[in-house]
């Protein structure tokens, strides 16, 4: 018998598990990451502008108390540094023409008109901008607002502007942080992964190995797993399959052993008779009618155990088909009584006949429903001892009818109980003979639709009751 073929360990659940695992942690990982500096960097950008939104409310205020009656030229002739005394960045002013003519840097070569924040506060509205400028490489955020005089009229525009390369160097350096945990969570999780896929993997690797040892026949050795989940559960269940398959198997060779001494003892008394015969050089009559009749019992006896063990492989096999026609139940039950009467009072049993007469259409196979009730009464009477009694009933119940044969018999034990209907099972009393009659009779209860259920105690007696399914007459 062909081995499995060992798997790669690429191609293995561990491989698979730990991929997965490290897979959906490098993903969170990294989704955190980048939320965390997205939400960051926006965190310091709108802090930065409140701060320059904070400057031009205040810048704008200081405006109008000393320079919203004049023009932009008189503004800038006088001390203008006045009205931003407490920001330290860059402060442009910048005429209506879109041309720069202030910058507390001296940046003069700064083309503001470039700029969407100076488009903006020039038509009457504060904005903001995050970007470069000209004049460096610097990144940096402004904010524009328009100068307004005491008509209304913008005569200018003012502009803060503030670097950024401090926050971004702040945040390059927490970027490499964040990398440099996120690489030891995954390195973490790798190792966590491997640990907590042995926990798994290794359970099935016994339970593997457990199973190449079955396939080995060596069914006997247990799987020993201490996992008290659905692992651990598998591990008992293919347990208890290799304990079973061993039963199976000794009953197997107890029945192949019976069968062979039950058709050994036959076949050696007619070889027996057929060589007494063929010696009888003085051709008795007397001896010649013994011999024959006892020949002719004994190939008869052989000849039923010989269709019985066909009829069991074909039972067992699924080729048995059922020839189904309508019939009395009732009246094959009758028929049935009367045919098995004789053979119990030969053997000096009482036979207690509790058919029901009443007439029942049944759509079965007649055949076979004798076979059944043969078997179990023959078997009743076979256990039940001399002055004994076996009663067969039959009668409607509900939508089954119910054929009942009971006796006072030698009884079957409880451990024994659970295993008289299946194959090849022999039991333990002496007049045991092949063990498959009862499996038979299973299998053709089972064809109809119905079922056999068996009540006995050890030393008290057997009822055994088969039920089969009819329609409610209406």
């Amino acid at each position: 018998m062909a081995k499995p073929k060992r798997l790669k360990f690429e191609e293995s659940i561990q491989a698979r598990l730990i991929r997965n695992f490290v897979l959906i942690v490098i993903f969170t990982v990294v989704v955190l990451d980048i939320s965390l500096l997205l939400g960051f960097k926006e965190y310091s950008y709108n802090g930065i502008q409140n701060q320059l939104n904070s400057e031009i409310e205040s810048t704008s205020q200081s405006y109008k108390r000393f320079f919203e009656n004049q023009d932009l030229d008189t503004v800038l002739s006088k001390d203008v540094e006045m009205i931003w005394t407490h920001f330290s960045g860059q402060v442009q002013i910048i005429n209506t023409k879109g041309e720069l003519v202030y910058d507390s840097i001296g940046a003069i070569n700064d083309i503001v008109s470039d700029y969407s924040d100076v488009h903006e506060a020039l038509k009457g509205n504060i904005s903001f901008r995050n970007g470069e400028v000209n004049y460096s490489d610097s990144q940096v955020m402004s904010a524009s607002s328009p100068l307004n005089n005491s008509h209304g009229d913008i005569i200018g525009v003012i502009r803060f502007t503030t670097s950024l390369d401090s926050m971004n160097a702040f945040l390059i350096r927490l970027s490499i942080y964040l990398l440099l945990i996120s690489i030891g969570v995954i390195i973490l999780s790798a190792l966590f992964s491997y640990l907590f896929s042995r926990s798994i993997v290794g359970p099935l690797e016994e339970i593997n190995h457990g199973a190449e040892l079955m396939i080995d026949g060596q069914y006997k050795r247990k799987i020993e797993i201490e996992n008290r989940d659905e692992l651990g559960e598998l591990a008992n269940a293919l347990n208890i399959l290799s304990q079973e398959i061993v039963r199976k198997e000794q009953v197997k060779n107890d029945f192949i052993s019976s069968i062979s001494h039950e058709l050994r003892t036959p076949l050696t008394s007619i070889r027996g008779w057929a060589s007494v015969l063929k010696s009888d050089t003085e051709n008795d009559p007397d001896l010649k009618r013994e011999g024959l009749e006892i020949i002719e019992t004994e190939t008869e006896r052989l000849a039923n155990m010989v269709e019985e063990l066909l009829d069991f492989s074909r039972y067992i096999s699924g080729r048995i088909t059922l020839r189904k026609e309508k019939f009395d139940l009732a009246e094959t039950c009758s028929y049935v009584a009367k045919q098995m009467k004789p053979r119990a009072k030969n053997e000096g049993i009482e036979f207690i006949d509790e058919t029901s007469s009443k007439p029942l259409l049944y759509m079965g196979d007649e055949n076979k429903i004798k076979q059944l009730l043969i078997n179990l009464i023959d078997n009743a009477i076979k256990f039940t001892d001399e002055k004994g009694w076996v009663m067969f009933e039959s009668k409607e119940s509900d939508s089954f009818f119910d054929i009942i044969i009971s006796d006072n018999g030698v009884g079957i034990s409880e451990d024994e109980l659970e295993l008289v209907k299946e194959k090849f099972y022999k039991g333990k009393h002496s007049k045991s003979h092949s063990g498959i009659g009862l499996s038979i009779a299973d299998e053709i209860a089972k064809l109809h639709g119905g079922k056999i259920e068996i009540i006995s105690k050890l030393g008290v007696g057997t009822t055994i009751r088969v039920r089969l399914p009819i329609k409610k007459r209406r």
